[in-house]
């Protein structure tokens, strides 16, 4: 079977939608012994009839697909048995655009197949869908099945059962309890058609017209409008996908907080982007919440201001520069010192050897001064070529700027792509023995993977010492709706490592100087509650600030409903000791459909 490519996908024609009609004509199958929808759906996620074909298999068509690599269409059996594990809904794929619409009622022979988007190796759960079939229309302008209501009462606050050991963790084999859990419960509607009205956007529209609602509008909401992701134990089960078999030129461009006022009606179906998603032939009405962009305050003059910003894979050939820049000099209120992560070189995604990075920093410089901030200087390390991950050809990298009417550079020579700096004691302090300087790039920890860079400031007579990280991404990670239970968390392997090394470095600076003030921040691609945060935070070396904000608003980053922290700034005993520090996490990105990085920025704002 061909692969599936979800919503992601340019040309969409809208999928025929009956209205009621008569009683549906179901005419009886040859043999009194057939299989139903219901059957082959079974209790558990997979058929059993799995690989096996089945026979005029009656049902009314719900909703067709007329797009993409996975054409066909859902059927459900408007006579449902009483076991509420067993969906009534299943796919027909067809390969081809369907012959068939709405309210048809059809017999279906074919194979019963279990379907992995996105293949076995990515962990998720499967599609059971009817293949090669073999279709008959028996009668036409029939009723759809009246969708099932999913709302706050119907999902259970439960997220999965505990897979089975013997399985290597696999829940396929579980009986469904769709009264227990919410996967279960998904899982016991998949295929069949089903509504949610009146939900709140907690995702906003990305660029492939998909968004994210929510059916419980209580849980884990934040004040912005969003559902915070708190702990492992808390993958907020009112989560749900919405795509459109409409048009993508008609999705609703929304962000987060808004409404989808009305019903959203369609097949429940299940993809690699997402997992369980509403496939809509009728869209809600999109409300506005009126959310803005925030700004955080101006430091005063004996505050130190550091930041960090994803800028998402910027190179020179972006149209993002003049918004990049508006949010430092606006949003940020231009920060003293800005570390920014995924920095490409002067030729972006060109794969020829190019890794120098100047054109990219001082075109975004440029902008800066163009938006009325201030002439920032730069420091930075190119890497080996194609060495430090990311987008092939891209070598992307952290940039330190610095605002030099404000904050000192102390440069010291040595520093370059593959040495290690290290630290001594000068007069009774710490220093670097590069600066600009990387920490241990050869150390396998960073293989194929961002190195830290690491710089000496001096700010108003104090010095301060300034790591900016991109650690491991989350890349091969299963999801959230894995058929693995517990997910597994592959890419923390390499991320605990990173995190070790990092908190080693800020322990041997604070061995040769115990009050110095060390700041390690930028995108740690991991959660202010997870292993890689208290690696890094160790014995004490370190303390995550965004922990010093309410638990509603710890976030830098939205992830299928799931606002979380990805972005932190992590700082020394000295920074926190006298609590005489501010931090902000200034939400100008993540929530928003016109998003110019998919990271919000932060600000931590001390006197040294």
């Amino acid at each position: 079977m061909p692969s599936r490519s979800s919503a992601r996908l340019a040309a969409l024609t809208v999928a025929a939608v009956c209205s009621a009609a008569s009683a549906v004509v179901l005419t009886s199958p040859a043999h009194a012994d057939s299989v139903r929808v219901h059957d082959i759906q079974g209790t558990t996620r997979i058929s059993p009839f799995a690989g096996q074909k089945v026979t005029d298999v009656p049902g009314i068509v719900t909703a067709t697909r007329t797009y993409g690599s996975s054409k066909g269409f859902w059927i459900q059996d408007p006579t449902p048995d009483d076991n509420p594990a067993t969906s009534e809904g299943v796919f027909v794929f067809t390969s081809s655009a369907p012959k068939v619409a709405a309210g048809d009622s059809v017999t279906v022979t074919g194979t019963v197949s279990e379907f992995v988007p996105g293949g076995a190796s990515s962990g998720n759960q499967s599609v059971t869908e009817i293949t090669k079939p073999t279709v008959t229309t028996v009668s036409t302008g029939n009723a759809v099945p009246a969708p099932v209501v999913i709302d706050e009462d119907s999902v259970p606050d439960e997220y999965a059962p505990a897979g089975d050991t013997a399985a290597n963790g696999s829940i396929n084999g579980a009986a469904l309890d769709p009264s227990a859990y919410a996967l279960d419960y998904y899982e016991s509607l998949e295929g069949m058609n089903v509504q949610v009205a009146d939900t709140r956007v907690v995702t906003a529209t990305d660029p492939y017209s998909e968004l994210w609602v929510t059916v419980k509008p209580w849980e884990h909401r934040n004040r912005r409008g969003g559902t915070v992701y708190g702990s492992y134990d808390a993958q907020n089960t009112g989560r749900l996908q919405i795509q459109s078999l409409g048009a993508t030129a008609d999705f609703p461009k929304a962000n987060v907080g808004d409404t989808l006022e009305g019903t959203t009606t369609g097949p429940l179906d299940f993809n690699q982007f997402g997992g369980y998603t509403l496939v809509a032939s009728r869209l809600g009405t999109l409300q506005s919440g009126g959310l803005e962009r925030e700004t955080t305050r101006k430091q005063s003059r004996g505050e130190l201001a550091v930041a960090t910003y994803n800028v998402e894979n910027l190179d020179p050939s972006d149209n993002t520069f003049d918004k990049h820049a508006a949010a430092i000099v606006n949003n940020l209120q231009s920060p003293d010192i800005v570390s920014l992560e995924e920095i490409q070189d002067d030729n972006g995604a060109k794969d020829d050897g190019t890794v120098d990075a100047s054109e990219t920093v001082n075109k975004l410089i440029d902008a800066i001064v163009a938006a009325g901030g201030p002439k920032y200087d730069w420091r930075s390390i190119n890497p080996v070529n194609d060495q430090d991950g990311g987008e092939p050809g891209g070598n992307i990298r952290q940039v330190l700027l610095f605002n030099p009417e404000r904050v000192s550079f102390v440069d010291r020579a040595g520093g370059d792509s593959t040495t290690a700096v290290g630290v001594t004691k000068v007069h009774g302090k710490a220093e670097l023995t590069a600066s600009p300087g990387r920490i241990d790039p050869t150390n396998a920890a960073w293989s194929n993977s961002r190195k830290p860079l690491a710089g000496e400031f001096v700010f108003r007579g104090k010095t301060v010492f300034v790591i900016a990280n991109h650690l491991n991404s989350k890349g091969g990670d299963q999801g959230l709706t894995s058929q693995y239970q517990p997910p597994v968390r592959s890419s923390e392997i390499q991320r605990h490592a990173q995190a070790t090394e990092v908190n080693a470095f800020v322990k041997s600076i604070l061995d040769v100087q115990k009050n110095a003030n060390v700041i390690a921040l930028g995108d740690m691609n991991d959660f202010e509650f997870s292993e890689t945060a208290k690696i890094l935070e160790g014995d004490g070396e370190l303390w995550s600030a965004i922990k010093s904000l309410p638990r509603s608003e710890r976030y830098t980053y939205d992830y299928q409903g799931n606002q979380q922290v990805l972005d932190q700034i992590l700082i020394s005993p000295a920074i926190r000791r006298g609590c005489d520090f501010d931090y902000d996490s200034v939400h100008v990105n993540s929530e928003f459909n016109d998003q110019i990085s998919d990271h919000d920025p932060q600000v931590l704002r001390f006197r040294p």
